[in-house]
C-alpha cells in the first residue's frame, strides 16, 4: 500500500512538473508572439519573422498558426514582388491603382511614363489631372485637364460628372478648362 501511495505521489509530482513546463512553454510562446507583433508594427520584418518562428515552435496550435501567417507576411514585405511594366497601358493601369491606393507620387511617375509612350492619349492626361489635383498641384491639374479636353472634348463633361474631381472643380485653374 505504501509503495502504491509513493508511486501515485511520484506520478502526481511528474504531472505537476509537466504542467508547469507546458505553462512555461506557453508563456514563452506568447511572449515571442507579442514581441513579433511589436516588431511587425515597427516594420522590422526580419526581427519580427525570427520572433514569430520562435512562437510557431510552441505547443499552442492557434498561436503557431497565427505566427505562421505573420511569417508569410514578413516574407512578402522582405521580398516584395516588383511589377514588370513595359507598355503605356501597363504604366497607366498601375498609375490608376496607385491613385486608388493614394500613393500619388508613384501614380504620377507611372502616368508620366505612360504619356512619354503615348503623348496623345487623352485618358492618360485625364488621369494625370486627377492625380495632380489630389496631390494639391491644382495648376498642374488644370494643365493636364486642358490637354485631355483638347484631345477629346467629351472629357469636359466627364470631369463634371466624376466624383473624384468634385473637390477641385471650382479651383480657377480647373474651372477655366470647364
Amino acid at each position: 500500500m505504501a509503495v502504491k501511495k509513493i508511486a501515485q505521489k511520484t506520478e502526481s509530482v511528474r504531472d505537476e512538473a509537466a504542467s508547469a513546463a507546458k505553462a512555461g512553454e506557453r508563456g514563452e510562446q506568447i511572449v515571442a508572439f507579442e514581441k513579433g507583433i511589436r516588431l511587425f508594427h515597427q516594420r522590422k520584418f526580419a526581427e519580427a519573422k525570427a520572433a514569430f518562428q520562435r512562437a510557431m515552435a510552441g505547443s499552442n496550435a492557434q498561436i503557431s498558426h497565427n505566427a505562421g501567417l505573420h511569417i508569410r507576411v514578413c516574407d512578402q514585405r522582405l521580398n516584395p514582388v516588383t511589377a514588370q511594366l513595359s507598355t503605356a497601358e501597363d504604366h497607366y493601369n498601375y498609375g490608376i491603382a496607385m491613385i486608388n491606393a493614394r500613393d500619388l507620387g508613384a501614380a504620377r511617375r507611372h502616368l508620366e511614363t505612360a504619356l512619354k509612350a503615348q503623348p496623345k492619349a487623352d485618358y492618360i492626361h485625364y488621369a494625370l489631372a486627377l492625380c495632380r489635383g489630389l496631390a494639391g498641384d491644382l495648376a498642374g491639374a488644370g494643365e493636364s485637364l486642358k490637354r485631355a479636353v483638347d484631345l477629346d472634348p467629351r472629357n469636359r463633361q466627364a470631369v463634371r460628372r466624376d466624383p473624384d474631381f468634385a473637390g477641385i472643380l471650382h479651383h480657377p485653374a480647373v474651372a477655366a478648362v470647364l
